[in-house]
């Protein structure tokens, strides 16, 4: 094999382990949502400088309580701001986390493709006339190539 970026196994233990721990977090994050497209184009977007603003914000609201409308929620923005405070550190976690089972999976399937193109290529040439054609058609449908759907011929279109 002419590429191996990673050689890992996962023992069942091991698997059992990483799935009663992805069990019990999503249990624990069972408050997360799940938003539309639509949803998430039409919320107003917090970014990393809106931080800073949405703390002081909270602040001054709270100093000023008798210029707020009477039925501004302050328990409401309190909760999302500790409720936000806490969960990005973790997101951030689960972030890197997600990268690196991104980044393995990418390497696995780059040193499977890498192998099975080596045995692809050694089965068309070196195995010829060896009893494998049938194995060389089976490995030649991943490059089969699609053909155009021929325009039918006839008297469509009322050309007259």
């Amino acid at each position: 094999m002419t590429q191996n970026r990673i050689a890992m196994t996962f023992q069942p233990d091991r698997l059992e382990r990483i799935d009663g721990s992805l069990t019990a977090l999503e249990a624990d994050l069972d408050l997360l949502i799940a938003l539309t497209v639509e949803e998430r184009s039409d919320l107003v977007k917090m970014g990393n400088k809106s931080r800073a603003f949405c703390t002081s914000a909270l602040s001054v609201a709270e100093q000023h309580a008798g210029l707020m409308p009477r039925d501004f929620d302050y328990d409401a923005f309190r909760q999302d701001h500790a409720a936000l405070e806490a969960l990005r550190p973790r997101a951030a976690r689960l972030a890197h986390l997600m990268q690196r089972v991104s980044d393995t999976e990418l390497a696995l399937g780059s040193d499977l493709m890498a192998a099975s193109l080596e045995v692809y290529g050694v089965i068309k040439v070196a195995g010829k006339d060896k009893g494998v054609d049938e194995a060389r058609r089976e490995l030649s449908a991943r490059f089969a190539r699609r053909r155009a759907t021929p325009e039918p011929t006839g008297e469509a279109g009322g050309n007259n």
